[in-house]
């Protein structure tokens, strides 16, 4: 049996301040980023009918980036798995890849149409206002 005075889970002493809390500092912090992982995993599954090393497969093979900004690692916020709505969820082939928050917004927002796409890069490359203005 462990004493009031040492964590539960790693058996060091805790600091005064902590001294009614259950674990530790740093494994309270272990604790919260474990159930968030077990919970976020559980939700993937149950979305888009990914197994339990799916998503980290999925991230692995994208370099750990959002794979179109390749900016967003995921760390602060995770990446949202990004699906073909056509095929809707609870399909894990629906499933195209993790995107950063603002990129799948922006999916979204073009109704996954690539046409979209494409005349929005051949506006940035010749803007009207280039030929009006100039």
């Amino acid at each position: 049996m462990r004493y009031p005075h040492e964590c539960a889970r790693c058996g060091k002493p805790k600091s005064k301040p902590r001294a009614s809390k259950k674990y530790c500092y740093q494994c309270e912090v272990d604790v919260r980023h474990e159930k968030s992982k077990r919970v976020h995993r559980a939700r993937v599954s149950r979305m888009y009918g990914l197994l339990d090393d799916d998503y980290d497969r999925l991230y692995a093979a994208q370099g750990g980036r959002c794979a179109i900004c390749l900016r967003a690692t995921g760390k602060t916020k995770r990446l949202a798995v990004d699906h073909d709505h056509m095929r809707g969820l609870h399909n894990r082939a629906a499933v195209r890849g993790l995107l950063c928050g603002h990129d799948n917004d922006m999916l979204g927002q073009a109704r996954d149409d690539p046409a979209y796409f494409e005349r929005a890069a051949e506006y940035l490359r010749n803007p009207p206002a280039k030929k009006v203005l100039i």
